[in-house]
């Protein structure tokens, strides 16, 4: 899918609009077919909830010491100002010693969820400001306070002030959505004020790369810059997602929007309203996909699962009893049909819940049961190290373009390997190969071959030898970076 993705909060001001004369058909009502008018009941529900939804105003003060534009989160509302800021001051030669703050002000959307003054928006909208104004349908403005804030689902909580109470809306359920059921957005595209747009349910699911907990709605809906934060209903008028992304070359809307669902979004609120922060399960493994390569060599069929690529040693899955190489298929009652599922049910379980696990382990399953764990915001994400260098000619090389070592000081030392790192060293990858493939690269720590450890290059290339002649189509190895973080690669034996 070609397009830029993009978090759309939008600078505070209008864009130019230019008026064009053209030649325009125009069917009459009564003989435009229904279908193509929308539903009536969308008027209805954008009468009903309109003043439930508010723009965001945000204010940042930036201190302009350099010539350098600044470095911002990805997606922040200041994103663009800078951009023009930066381009007309070196236009004119301007002085990069010029130390005068700024006062930068963006433009968002949100919407009230009680009458008291709750508004929920995304929290790229507010993220870095000094100051969070709520405007009102009516344009009343009020100081809001920020309540609570999650970077991992892009959403936080504000709360405001007010001598009446105000229109709130509730939530429905995304899980009963539809593919091709209407739904309308509202927000406050391009700084213009509340606007209605209405369109279908494109995809439900869609995992855009954006973080660990994907599980977008995939509207056609008109959505642009400054409808970050939005409402997504239904015709019921309830709020099923909350507009966050969308992909375009321009900016601007060419139907791929992607909304928050409802259910991803409820449970994090109330978190938020009442702790501030969003305490999430945490089961201390690192996982990969469970490819057909894979699937293949571990004797599991379908493919399906995520496989455990790493163990965090002070984490409850250890304790447990999970190792690297076991497939979980299930989690607390919940099918993991893919691995990105599996992140998504572990933060929504308890933390302290105690959970059945179901693994598949050398071709057959078993159930561990793990108290689980609080996932803490600093968890370090993982990276492959990767390069590469030739040398002798072996059986392994044939069979896969690896050249082999055992692993020596000297060699440790050469790739700066972790001294806990166990294993067979990869010393160069033959271009164009199995491996290259792959991309295994030399200082790449081979950890075990079929779920067994290996300890010398020689016994390595004797099992794989036994793999070929057994007629086994593909080998799974575990290998670790230099720092020892371990991921399972499937290779073909030719």
């Amino acid at each position: 899918m070609g397009g830029i993705l993009s978090r759309f909060a939008q600078q505070a001001r209008r864009p130019a609009i230019s008026f064009f004369t053209a030649v325009t058909i125009i069917w009459p009502a009564a003989v435009m077919p229904a279908a193509a008018r929308g539903p009536e009941a969308i008027a209805d529900v954008a009468e009903s909830v309109i003043d439930a939804v508010v723009n965001i105003s945000t204010k940042q003060t930036v201190d302009m010491r350099s010539g350098e534009m600044p470095q911002l989160p990805p997606g922040s509302p200041f994103e663009e100002f800078f951009e023009e800021f930066f381009k007309n001051k070196r236009g004119r030669g301007g002085d990069d010693s010029d130390h005068t703050p700024r006062r930068v002000n963006s433009l968002g959307s949100g919407f009230i969820i009680d009458p008291s003054g709750i508004v929920v928006t995304n929290n790229h909208v507010i993220a870095d400001a000094d100051e969070v104004n709520v405007i009102l349908n009516d344009g009343t403005t009020l100081r809001a306070e920020v309540v609570g804030r999650d970077q991992k689902t892009d959403l936080a909580v504000l709360r405001v002030k007010t001598t009446h109470p105000l229109k709130a809306v509730k939530f429905g359920d995304s899980d009963k959505l539809r593919l091709g059921e209407w739904v309308i957005a509202i927000g406050n595209p391009f700084s213009l004020g509340g606007t209605v747009t209405a369109g279908i349910v494109s995809a439900r699911n869609r995992d855009i790369n954006s973080g660990p907990y994907d599980n977008y709605i995939q509207t056609d809906a008109a959505i642009n810059r400054g409808n970050s934060g939005g409402p997504l209903f239904n015709l019921n008028g309830e709020v099923v997602g909350v507009n966050t992304a969308i992909i375009s070359p321009s900016g601007g809307s060419i139907g791929i929007g992607f909304a928050v669902p409802s259910k991803t979004v409820v449970p994090v609120i109330q978190q938020l309203r009442t702790t501030g922060e969003v305490r999430r399960g945490w089961l201390g493994v690192r996982i990969q996909q469970v490819t057909d390569e894979i699937a293949e060599s571990l004797n599991i069929k379908p493919a399906r699962g995520a496989l455990i690529a790493g163990i965090d040693d002070k984490g409850p899955a250890k304790p447990a009893g999970i190792e690297p190489g076991d497939v979980i298929v299930k989690f607390d009652g919940h099918d993991i049909r893919e691995m990105r599922d599996l992140p998504r049910i572990v933060a929504d379980t308890p933390v302290g819940k105690d959970v059945q696990v179901v693994v598949i382990r050398k071709g057959k399953e078993q159930t561990k049961t793990v108290k689980l764990g609080q996932l803490e915001d600093s968890e370090k994400k993982v990276a492959l190290n990767k390069s590469a260098v030739p040398e002798e000619k072996s059986t392994v090389k044939k069979a896969l373009g690896l050249d082999l070592a055992d692993l020596s000081g000297e060699l440790r030392k050469r790739y700066q390997i972790n001294d806990k790192v166990k294993g067979v060293v990869i010393t160069a990858v033959e271009p164009n190969s199995v491996a290259a493939e792959k991309h295994l690269t030399p200082g790449t720590v081979i950890v075990q071959l079929q779920q067994e450890p290996v300890t010398t290059a020689a016994d390595l290339q004797r099992r794989i030898d036994q793999l070929k002649k057994q007629g086994a189509k593909t080998a799974t190895l575990l290998v670790a970076n230099p720092d020892g973080d371990t991921t399972f690669v499937a290779l073909r034996l030719q």
